[in-house]
This record gives C-alpha cells, sequence and structure tokens, in this order.
C-alpha cells in the first residue's frame, strides 16, 4: 500500500477533539501537511514514517493526550500497523495587540526589497541598519526571508541563543544586539544546514511571531529584510505592518532592472499604496585594489540610475563592487563596521539618504 498525505488527512478526519466536538480536520487542528517518507530498508518492522503537527488551543488542554493517542491509532487502523507515527504538538499563540498597535514603539519601518536574488539585498539592509545606527538612530532589523535568512551568518552569530522574557503579561522573544542594533531571524530557531520545508501559511504565521511576539521595545528604525521576489510573505509584512517606506535594490544589468520594476509596482499598486524611498544600484562598478582609480562597469553602467529617472524615484546610493564587502559579509562584520574604507562610507551615505527621504515624506504627510 502506498501512503499519500491525502489518505493520513481520512484517517485525522475520523478522529473527534472533545474540545469542539469535531474532527480534527473540521477543527483545523492539523498545522500543516502530513509528511510520508517511506523506510528503505524498512526500520523494526514499518515500512513508512508519518509526521503529523497537531496545534492545540494551550499547552494545559486536558484532551491534548487522548486526542495524541486516538490520532496514532486512527493511523494505524486505516494506513497498517507498518507505520511509524510520529506526532508533534503546538499550541497557539497568545492573544496579540491589534494590527494598528502592533509596534507602538517603532516610528518607521523600511522594507529593503528586490525583485531578482543575488543582487546583494541582504548586505544592503544588515549595512544600512548598521549604518542608520552609527547616525545615532535606535534600530532593529528582522530577517523576514523564512526560506534562505543570511542575517546571521552575515552578522557573525549563528550560534546566538534565543530566548523569551516576561513583559506586560506575555512572553516576548528577545532581540540578538550586535553592532548596536536589534535583530532577530528565522535563522536563529532552524538548523542553519536544513532546508526549510514549510507550506506559505506555517511561513506566514513564523513570520508574523517574529513581528509581534518580539521586545522590540522603542525604535527609530525597523529595517526589513525581504525575500526576493514577490510572494505571501510580502503581502503577510503588507497586511501586517504600515510601512513607511520601500527600498529597492538591484544591480545595473537589464535582467535585474527588469525584475525591480516588478518590486516597484507591487509598492505602488493602487492596493499597497507604499511609497519607493529609493533605488539601491549595487555592484555599481569593480575598482580593484591596486588601481583605486580605476572603474570596470562589469554589469552595465547606470542601469539604475537610468531606472530611476524613468520611475521617477530617487537614486540612494551607488554601491561598488568591492571583494572586501563578500569577506566582511561572510566574517560577519559588515563593511560599514570599518567606516574609513570607501564601502563603509558608501553605507554611510545611504543611510543619511534613507533619512533625509524620510524626513521629506514626513513633512509630506503632515
Amino acid at each position: 500500500m502506498t501512503l499519500y498525505p491525502k489518505l493520513i488527512m481520512d484517517a485525522l478526519a475520523t478522529v473527534t477533539y472533545a474540545g469542539t466536538k469535531k474532527n480534527l480536520v473540521e477543527s483545523q487542528m492539523v498545522a500543516d501537511t502530513p509528511v510520508v517518507t517511506p523506510l528503505n530498508p524498512p526500520e523494526e518492522g514499518k515500512n513508512w514514517r508519518v509526521k503529523v503537527v497537531l496545534e492545540f488551543p494551550r499547552d494545559t488542554d486536558p484532551f491534548l493526550k487522548s486526542t495524541v493517542k486516538a490520532a496514532e491509532a486512527a493511523i494505524k487502523y486505516h494506513c497498517g500497523q507498518d507505520v511509524a507515527v510520529e506526532i508533534a504538538t503546538e499550541f497557539k499563540a497568545a492573544p496579540r495587540p491589534k494590527d494598528e498597535d502592533l509596534l507602538p514603539g517603532v516610528k518607521h519601518i523600511v522594507a529593503v526589497s528586490s525583485g531578482k536574488g543575488g543582487v546583494g539585498k541582504s548586505t544592503v539592509s544588515v549595512n544600512l541598519a548598521i549604518a542608520l545606527a552609527r547616525l545615532g538612530y535606535s534600530v532593529g532589523l528582522l530577517d523576514t526571508d523564512i526560506f534562505g535568512p543570511s542575517i546571521p551568518k552575515m552578522l557573525g552569530v549563528e550560534d546566538a541563543k534565543v530566548y523569551a522574557v516576561a513583559k506586560d503579561g506575555r512572553d516576548l522573544i528577545e532581540p540578538v544586539e550586535k553592532y548596536g542594533i536589534k535583530f532577530l531571524s528565522i535563522g536563529f530557531f532552524v538548523a542553519p544546514t536544513t532546508a526549510t520545508l514549510w507550506r506559505g501559511g506555517m511561513a506566514c504565521n513564523a513570520l508574523k511571531q517574529l513581528i509581534a511576539d518580539a521586545d522590540w521595545g522603542e525604535l527609530d528604525y525597523l529595517i526589513l529584510d525581504t525575500p526576493p521576489g514577490t510572494s505571501d510573505i510580502h503581502l503577510t509584512l503588507l497586511q501586517t505592518l504600515k510601512l513607511t517606506g520601500a527600498v529597492i535594490v538591484s544591480t545595473p544589468q537589464q535582467v535585474a532592472l527588469a525584475d525591480a520594476r516588478k518590486g516597484i509596482d507591487m509598492y505602488q499598486n493602487e492596493k499597497v499604496g507604499v511609497p519607493i524611498l529609493g533605488l539601491v544600484e549595487n555592484m555599481a562598478w569593480f575598482t580593484p585594489a591596486e588601481l583605486p582609480q580605476n572603474r570596470y562597469y562589469i554589469f552595465g553602467r547606470e542601469g539604475c540610475k537610468q531606472l530611476a529617472a524613468e520611475m521617477n524615484v530617487p537614486l540612494l546610493a551607488q554601491i561598488p563592487l568591492v571583494q572586501s564587502i563578500c569577506d566582511n559579509g561572510d566574517q560577519g562584520t559588515p563593511a560599514v563596521t570599518n567606516i574609513d574604507s570607501a564601502s563603509g562610507q558608501a553605507f554611510l551615505s545611504l543611510a543619511q539618504a534613507v533619512v533625509t527621504t524620510v524626513n521629506r515624506l514626513n513633512k509630506k504627510t503632515k
């Protein structure tokens, strides 16, 4: 007999949860699609492994143990005794504040986006956040790339432990702090070498927890390092937070610029209405260390400058292609931590341009 997730769901639909008097599927207690894995070779007479996650209202649920046992028995009865069943339990989060009060202590929320992967969006996000802190602002950084988190690596804190603190009757996640900024990433909660195999709903719920169930405190700026493209994650951010504006990162290459246009269009859509603070042209040119006066335009010349003029948005900065930026990111020492370097100065200029643009925007909306 070949097993499929639907067969597992059918089995779970025969189990009644006493708390609602409905079955587990109708009660929406199956947190994600069951995972079915063939065992080859078989293990202890078992040919299949089935993993199910059940979500209960609270960890003190009086029906928890009996429900888990009933679910395991139902799977074995309907799918065969050669199935190894693993049932994990999750619990609904504590009530969150209303959306308008979600982050009352945060003055400005800036999304750093790119239509295409590999253009250096996370590098820009990290260095922008630290640069803003160097300018005297209180700053938070949230890695919203659930499936490819890179902030822990780039800040040299892959082994950091994240804890919860009790505050105002709630248990809140305490952000990690380094280089004068607070930051969180799903990378702190998953193994760095393991792929995050989550469906959109589960990923979005995890992101909401990093936003609403964290002790961000008072911040002048919260920088969001978003995943490339336009996805469920972006929609969740737009629905959950009131964004001050978006910074679009691209290389001068025409392929990247085509995707950058889509990113701009997403935020400028009439149903979204998030201002574009400006464009950042990353890897604008290459200057070898031994020839500091030379510029080689490897990915094209001033493509973002032309796009900015075309879309009527500011060009915030042009960041050169410098090997030290890559090396510093890999070593957990972002380029802007060396403010005497050319790349450090470039990111400080970017931060000042963002502040200036946000201030102008605030004046217009008053």
